[in-house]
């Protein structure tokens, strides 16, 4: 007797009638069950769904009870139930398992993201194969392509049946291309143009970067963030009633054009009344008033107010008051077309932090982490503090994950303990690197280093670096808290063998050994003085073919110099990251003076900025300066032409040679000069492709500067000699290594100067 799933009224009728003709008629003590057709299920898997069991009486009216019981796994079929005397019999016969899902054509979406989601829907390998489940399977995935604006998508599902009741199952997605959008229209706007309306909006009708930006493709998401975008540009205009009245977006048969219209309502403009503040004032008026950007008068603005709303709420959370709630209440007036705003505060009960937990150092001391944390045991919470000590402790670079959690304490309203969680990773590094850049040639380089030495935070680092230009040898050791408060201090031995012929620089090269010990005094939580004294010893080895300049310094001042050099630094430094920021910035602004007693007493003055401005998710304005100066005093005429500075290459000016702007020598070889001035504005953005727009930024930039020699009797500063470039360039953090390059067209040439188009540089670990 076979019995199908659905309907159950029908089932159990169906199961009446045919009763008789599968057991006998009356009711039987069932001495036995027998379970027959089974082949992957267990029979104690069916005896767990049976509510029927042995010992029992078989009636008439639980037939129905048991076929639906075991159709309801969704294991089966088919069942069919039989008497054989006083055993009751159940023949079933199982559904197919799923061997194996294919994917084939689909490029939109991943196979493991799909794999994924079919998994959560039901169907799976080793799972039960239900038809029904694909089907549904289907619309998930039409609804996943119609929201990315594949409307012409189309699914071909395949079930091919295998030994030992098995199916492979194959879907062949036939994407489509996205539908484009090709018109916007807005209806009811009489105050504001329609370009200026869709200024706001994400989807565009398409424009040349369209192709990257992809704007001119409809998806409901975006368009349901343009309607919010529409509604917060009239209600920060004080278009208090402003609504949207319908959207209506129509396709073509073709499935390839869309167009989309809005009806809006924009209704008056209101202007505010009166400003209050309301509740239990925790923090004086004198301190929240300023917090309010808002004036009797001023038209309506719901994102000024908004963000007076959480002024006040940060205030109250940095006063102790975590829980705090500041809502804004309007009131109404329809016949002055006037709004009166009231700030009610709910400070909630001030909160303590009745104690720090820290978690996961295992290698790293308890101190280490304490002293940057910035919000103390027993203290008032303060929301600021608390990511104030977060952010401080990324910054050391000992942990791959830093997470702060602030539960309440069980049994108490006004405190809440402070859970700190770190992740390690490894401090110590030893490393060796080979890599090539155009002023360099070939690199290599190795260092052992260990930022937080026996879990103190000291850091200790040996390196040796060499070029065809360049060797170097470095020892360096430094205790970030070698005082309570955070100054530190450090010591550092170096040997360095420079060949400025190598470097595209006149014909010389020096042998320089520096011993030095170093300051820093933090004024800030983003400010820092250093103050370095260095002992530099700097000898000179002097071709055959040196120029006219460098044999007369040598002349004068011997192929060996013994100097003493004092340093005074401030740096700033805000960016979000170090790699690829998107905001913030960096400042650095450095003194450096050969005090009286060394064999050339010098100074050298430099400043460097870089900022960071996201323009939208994907574009960031970057801009970039450097002005140094430097000359010498007493005894010492000019500044030492070996402590000039240079302009050209990836550093400064794109598009020429590295190293060889500026005044040259008798040679005509690139000199350096006293002075420098260089800059630069670039507009970085992500890669278009996925995989990479992490690990890949491309930009276009403009550069610009120049080196001078200030010197009496020399040209001097003059503006129309600045060199300038543009271009395009790239960084890519590579699993191998960092790989920069760029391709500039230099302008304001001269006929010495060295062009280079193309720049590249490259460098790995292993």
């Amino acid at each position: 007797m076979l019995f199908a799933p659905r309907p159950l009224t029908k089932l159990a009728l169906l199961c009446m009638l045919l009763l008789p003709f599968s057991v006998a008629a009356g009711a039987f003590v069932i001495k036995d069950i027998r379970v027959e057709g089974l082949q992957r299920i267990s029979a104690g898997t069916v005896f767990n769904y049976l509510p029927v069991t042995v010992g029992q009486t078989m009636e008439e009216d639980r037939t129905a009870d048991i076929i639906r019981a075991l159709y309801k796994t969704g294991f089966f079929k088919d069942v069919r139930l039989e008497r054989e005397g006083n055993v009751l019999v159940i023949s079933v016969k199982e559904r197919p398992a799923v061997a194996s899902i294919s994917f084939s054509g689909n490029e939109a979406l991943e196979t493991e993201q799909l794999l994924e989601a079919l998994k959560d829907i039901g169907l799976a390998e080793g799972r039960v194969f239900n038809r029904s489940v694909l089907d549904k399977i289907e619309q998930e995935l039409r609804r996943q392509y119609f929201s990315q604006g594949k409307y012409g998508v189309k699914l071909t599902s395949t079930v091919t049946p295998l030994e030992r009741n098995r199916v492979a199952i194959s879907i062949d997605i036939s994407e489509g291309r996205a539908a484009t959008i090709k018109n916007i229209n807005i209806v009811g706007n009489e105050a504001f143009d329609e370009e200026e309306l869709l200024d706001e909006f994400q989807l565009s009708t398409g424009g040349w970067l369209s192709f990257y930006l992809k704007d001119n493709q409809y998806s409901r998401q975006k368009l349901s963030g343009d309607l919010e975008a529409l509604r917060s540009f009239y209600l920060d205009r004080g278009y208090i009633n402003f609504k949207i009245e319908s959207t209506q977006v129509s396709i073509t048969p073709d499935k390839k054009d869309i167009y989309v219209t809005i009806n809006i309502n924009e209704g008056d403009i209101y202007t505010i009344s009166d400003i209050k503040l309301a509740g239990k004032l925790e923090a004086p008026k004198e301190e929240m008033f300023p917090l309010i950007h808002l004036s009797r008068g001023q038209v309506f603005s719901r994102k000024a107010v908004v963000e007076s709303s959480e002024r006040i709420n940060d205030l109250l959370g940095n006063h102790g008051y975590a829980f705090a709630n500041v809502n804004s209440i309007p009131e109404i007036d329809e016949e002055k077309k006037q709004v009166a705003i009231t700030f009610f505060v709910d400070p909630g009960k001030r909160v303590y932090v009745r104690r720090i937990n820290l978690r996961g150092n295992t290698r790293t001391r308890d101190q280490v982490l304490r002293r940057e944390l910035r919000q103390m045991e027993s203290a008032w919470f303060s929301a600021e503090q608390i990511s104030r000590s977060r952010d401080r402790l990324r910054r050391l670079g000992y942990f791959e994950d830093v997470t702060v959690e602030t539960p309440a304490v069980p049994g108490s309203t006004d405190q809440v303990d402070v859970n700190v969680t770190v992740k390690e990773k490894p401090a110590g590094n030893m490393m060796a690197g080979i890599g090539y850049s155009q002023s360099q040639g070939v690199m290599f380089n190795t260092s052992i280093s260990q930022s937080n030495f026996l879990g103190t935070g000291k850091r200790v680092a040996f390196a040796f670096n060499n070029s065809s230009a360049n060797r170097e040898y470095r020892l360096a050791y430094t205790n970030p808290y070698y005082t309570i408060d955070g100054i530190s201090r450090g010591f550092n031995l170096r040997y360095r063998e420079t060949k400025f012929y190598e470097l595209d620089s006149a014909n010389y090269s020096t042998d320089t050994a520096i011993a030095g010990v170093n300051f820093g005094i933090p004024i800030s939580e983003f400010d820092r003085l250093n103050f370095t004294f260095d002992v530099e010893n700097t000898k000179f080895n002097i071709s055959n073919n040196a120029s006219n300049e460098i044999r007369e310094f040598e002349s004068v001042h011997g192929n060996t110099q013994l100097n003493y050099r004092a340093g005074l630094g401030w740096m700033f430094d805000s960016r979000d990251s170090i790699m690829f920021p998107t905001r913030g910035g960096m400042q650095r602004m450095q003194a450096e003076v050969a005090i009286p007693g060394s064999d050339v007493e010098y100074y050298k003055i430099s400043y460097k900025l870089q900022r960071f401005f996201p323009l939208t998710k994907i574009f960031t304005l970057g801009m970039k300066g450097h002005v140094g100066y430097g000359d010498g005093y007493r005894g010492t005429e000019t500044l030492p032409f070996y402590k000039n500075f240079f302009a050209g290459g990836f550093r400064s000016v794109r598009g020429f040679a590295a190293n060889t702007l500026g005044p040259r020598d008798s040679k005509n070889d690139p000199l350096g000069g006293n002075f420098a001035l260089t800059g630069g504005v670039e507009v970085y953005f992500k890669a278009p492709f996925k995989l990479a727009n992490k690990s890949l930024r491309l930009s276009l930039f403009a550069d610009a500067g120049n080196v001078y020699d200030l010197d009496d009797g020399s040209e001097g500063f003059e503006l129309e000699e600045m060199r300038y470039s543009t271009g395009v360039s790239a960084v890519w953090a590579s699993p191998m290594g960092v790989l920069t390059f760029s391709l500039a067209q230099p302008f304001n040439t001269a006929s010495n100067d060295d062009k280079e188009n193309f720049q590249f540089q490259f460098g790995s670990a292993f």
